[in-house]
């Protein structure tokens, strides 16, 4: 088996194991989460019910989910990016005797692990709280996709920006509306017809459905597709910026 991808895996999380010496590390990985769960889960608590559930159960794979999409996009997309435009180390990458579908998934891989990293911290505070969460089989698939899916995401992000502050654009454009809009704090159904319409167009919405499902129905099948779409496309084209990339 070809694991030419794995000093560039291996050199990312010898930087993330660095980090985790680091509190503030920690701190920022959990921070905006904690504070999520305090104002509305703690705040409404098991008074809500929402979904045949207290509201706290309902929260936390949201949580989950959000918390992996951020830290699997966000340290990919600033890590690519300042290696590239400023250390110059993505250069030896490409100059390496290595494939850019290697260079991938290793940067890939250290993304998934970094927004796994962040939801073990979300689901043990989650086990403790929530009365009726339940860690399925379906629940970690959707987990390890929605880690792959932006960490593929993080990947096209670092390649196309054209400064550090380029990728706080990225964000706010297009991060931040799906972690508000895309199911995590409240049923989509309750929304406007035509603004539902866009929710379902944005990727982490799917995940937030297959996340909370026990088992594989008809919903979750389909958002299980658009999931592995999402995650294909992101893939290749990340893939193919790798490839062409010639800075």
């Amino acid at each position: 088996m070809n694991l030419s991808w794995y000093p560039i895996f291996l050199r990312e999380m010898l930087l993330f194991k660095r980090k985790l010496l680091r509190l503030g590390y920690l701190f920022s990985a959990m921070v905006v989460p904690v504070i999520y769960l305090i104002t509305f889960g703690l705040g409404l608590g098991r008074n809500v019910q929402i979904q045949g559930t207290d509201y706290l159960s309902y929260l936390i794979p949201g949580l989950v989910a959000m918390s992996s999409m951020n830290n699997s996009y966000t340290w990919v997309a600033s890590a690519l990016n300042l290696n590239r435009l400023y250390f110059k180390t993505f250069q030896v990458f490409v100059q390496a005797p290595v494939s850019p579908f290697a260079i991938m998934i290793g940067e890939v891989l250290a993304g998934m692990v970094k927004g796994l990293f962040a939801s073990v911290l979300i689901l043990i505070v989650g086990l403790i709280t929530a009365r009726e969460l339940y860690i399925t089989p379906v629940f970690m698939a959707a987990l390890l996709l929605n880690c792959f899916m932006f960490a593929c995401l993080g990947v096209i992000t670092g390649m196309i920006t054209k400064s550090h502050e380029d990728t706080s654009t990225y964000n706010n454009f297009f991060i931040m509306p799906m972690a508000f809009f895309s199911g995590t704090f409240f049923p989509i159904d309750r929304m406007p017809y035509l603004l539902k319409m866009v929710i379902y167009i944005f990727p982490l919405t799917h995940t937030n459905i297959l996340i909370r499902k026990n088992q594989l129905d008809a919903e979750a099948i389909v958002s299980l597709t658009v999931i592995l779409a999402y995650a294909l496309i992101f893939f290749v084209y990340g893939e193919r910026l790798i490839k062409n990339y010639n800075e």
